[in-house]
């Protein structure tokens, strides 16, 4: 017992905590963080799911002396402050199941923008999942990112409707599984045929 109390003291000792400024209830929140980082070991994984239960647990440490216990830098564990703890288990699943990554087509636009519309509020997980779900393909943030400003779905706003813009620019297969209600009237009706034309095979007047 007196071996284990000194290396927890020599824990927060090295995360610049002392033990005498601490109450019962942060050294006993702390004690438990302790033996599960003896329990469960430094991996990725263990360090992610305590400090997010650190970070939000209401323990009152700040976020640099949390990000001194688990030794992760300080912007990361800022960034998984604001994460709740349905995308911490997604950015974790990601990490271990994101690989190799696979490669998004031009028809998955119409579906993409479909869920964008219906889902105003969801986050980069939530789509990667419905990328994954649908398509059983893998993609990184990046090429998330990347493809989202090339068809401007990178614009959809919390109204739920896609913009003009993006619209337009969405792809139409001319034969595809999809349903018809991947592919938006608006762009049908943009590739119909102009003006002054017609089925009839054009002749020129006679001069």
């Amino acid at each position: 017992m007196a071996t284990t109390d000194r290396t927890f003291a020599q824990w927060l000792t090295q995360a610049g905590i002392a033990v005498e400024r601490l109450t019962v209830q942060k050294q006993a929140v702390l004690q438990a963080a302790f033996c599960f980082r003896q329990q469960a070991g430094a991996d990725y994984y263990s360090t992610r799911l305590l400090s997010h239960f650190l970070l939000h647990c209401g323990s009152g440490l700040q976020v640099a002396q949390i990000a001194r216990l688990l030794e992760i830098s300080r912007p990361t564990a800022s960034r998984q402050q604001g994460l709740s703890s349905k995308e911490a288990i997604q950015q974790a699943h990601h990490r271990m199941d994101g690989r190799p990554y696979g490669k998004l087509l031009p028809r998955y636009a119409g579906p993409i923008a479909e869920f964008l519309c219906r889902h105003p509020d969801a986050s980069r997980a939530d789509l990667i999942d419905f990328i994954d779900q649908t398509f059983d393909v893998h993609v990184s943030r990046i090429a998330l990112y990347k493809f989202l400003k090339k068809f401007g779905l990178d614009r959809v706003g919390a109204s739920g409707a896609a913009p003009a813009t993006a619209a337009a620019t969405l792809p139409v297969p001319t034969a595809s599984p999809d349903p018809p209600t991947t592919r938006p009237v608006a762009t049908l009706a943009a590739t119909s045929a102009p003006p002054f034309c017609s089925d009839a095979r054009a002749s020129r007047a006679r001069s």
